[in-house]
């Protein structure tokens, strides 16, 4: 099957004086995995019924494998789309679930037959053709729906939060599967999902949206080291901010008035994650750092001078498996920090009194 790419161009969508995409530009590669992230309400669903065709957008171009398919219906399209519910016909056995598009198609028999006895197998359903729906797990539900889709042999799969009816266990199995099964089919697969950790396991690359704005697109570790602003940093993982002045700015270092802390100093060298350019003194910035990128220290020294020193007090914590979450006042805010668990680590306690030793290279500023 040839890998295809989707690109939109400059994609508008409204319904009456509601803008819901608003310029949306992508670049999906041919076989690529890629997921659309963003909270409720962002957008991503509408733009991949878009795609699918049963949106149509005002303004701009959908291209699949170069060609605008922007005008054609759905069923014109060699799109293949698995829904949240999954949507099986639960009167048919799994078989003519499976089966069903083909039909509709007109496929030969023979054809039928073995392109959906293979679908079957690829998702490890060989042995349920004759079972109804009702009679599957939510997983194997899922991949029924999955085999439907895939047997009618689509350019680009669409995924719409498929896996968000599972537990948590089974969530964590399906992704893989699904991870598995287009490695192996090598087809263009556009995943939605509202859930970070379903985007980062899965995702080549990824496209983070919000109010109908795409606000950043990259690889899932370029999204968190990297975010392009405070958005993208709240949404992708943990941040804590920390509402900060510029008091001056030299050529190898910032200086801020950080609120609860006082005067930092940041190095403006390569390996800094503070962009090197201008900012006004006066400025309102936020100075922002993973919960992680913390160190923990019940002392008042340490062997790293270029560290930010950062003053505070326990006041609650979260044992979460393989870390503790601490909850730390400093001045008026409070701040998440990590720490990794192992047995026989002491917890520590509400009420202590510790500094937190954050690494420059950690930081990055957002402007206000």
């Amino acid at each position: 099957m040839k890998k295809v790419s989707v690109q939109c161009r400059n994609i508008r969508l409204a319904y009456g004086s509601t803008e819901v995409l608003k310029n949306v530009n992508l670049d999906i590669q041919p076989g690529e995995f890629f997921a659309l992230l963003g909270p409720s309400g962002s957008g991503k669903s509408t733009l991949l019924r878009l795609i699918a065709g049963f949106n149509k957008h005002q303004h701009g171009e959908l291209l699949v494998d170069g060609r605008d398919i922007g005008q054609q219906e759905p069923w014109d399209r060699n799109i293949g789309m698995v829904f949240q519910s999954y949507a099986l016909w639960p009167h048919l056995s799994v078989w003519d679930n499976v089966a069903f598009g083909l039909v509709e198609r007109k496929v030969d028999k023979v054809t039928l037959h073995t392109k959906v006895a293979a679908a079957l197998e690829l998702v490890g359903l060989s042995a349920f053709g004759e079972r109804k729906p009702n009679q599957l797990s939510g997983g194997q539900q899922q991949r029924v729906a999955l085999a439907r889709t895939i047997v009618i042999e689509p350019q680009v799969l669409l995924l719409d939060e498929p896996l968000s009816n599972l537990d948590k266990t089974l969530r964590v199995q399906m992704r893989q599967e699904l991870l598995s099964l287009q490695r192996r089919l090598g087809i263009t697969t556009i995943f939605v999902t509202h859930d970070q950790e379903e985007a980062m396991t899965t995702a080549d690359r990824m496209a983070v949206l919000d109010q109908g704005v795409v606000q950043q697109v990259g690889s899932p570790v370029e999204l968190y080291d990297e975010p392009v602003n405070a958005f993208v940093a709240n949404f992708v993982g943990t941040m804590n901010m920390l509402d900060a002045k510029v008091i001056s700015q030299h050529a190898d270092h910032l200086v801020l008035d950080v609120m609860g802390v006082g005067q930092v100093t940041l190095p403006l060298a390569s390996e800094v994650a503070v962009d090197s350019k201008k900012f006004a003194n006066g400025q309102s910035v936020q100075l922002s750092f993973r919960p992680h990128a913390v160190k923990l220290d019940v002392n008042t020294s340490t062997s790293d001078q270029s560290a930010i020193r950062i003053q505070g007090t326990v006041e609650a914590s979260e044992f979460m498996g393989e870390s503790t979450r601490y909850r730390v006042r400093v001045g008026q805010q409070s701040l998440s920090v990590d720490q990794a668990h192992y047995a026989g680590l002491p917890k520590l306690t509400v009420g202590t009194s510790l500094n937190l030793i954050l690494p420059p290279s950690q930081v990055r500023l957002f402007e206000v």
